[in-house]
């Protein structure tokens, strides 16, 4: 396979073997593997495999590197002449993962 589309944390990464990508926090260590059984699209030698949501037997391996932490974004809330703010700050939680391969399970 090429690439393959998955679907992680609510959002969809376009993933290839190699590929080192950040999704919202996973549970693992580092060094540990991953199997995204949620594939939505995939192309390989085939052409392009669409799933209907999901594609059957197919599954993208990975290996966690690491966790860490995104850059800080601020909510600032205000309603004017009410003098009413709110400054907040948040730092999401991530998981970089490399992508080690992508296969065919015994249900394909």
């Amino acid at each position: 396979m090429d690439y393959a589309v998955i679907r992680s944390g609510g959002k969809q990464y376009r993933v290839s073997p190699g590929d080192t990508v950040r999704l919202e926090k996973l549970a693992g260590e580092p060094g540990s593997t991953l199997a995204f059984e949620e594939v939505l699209l995939a192309s390989g030698d085939g052409g392009i495999q669409v799933g209907k949501p999901l594609i059957a037997g197919l599954k993208v391996l990975g290996e966690i590197v690491r966790h860490e932490r995104a850059k800080k974004i601020l909510v600032f809330k205000k309603k004017r002449r009410k003098n009413y703010r709110r400054k907040q700050g948040h730092r999401q939680h991530l998981t970089v993962v490399r992508v080690t391969g992508i296969e065919r399970g015994a249900g394909a």
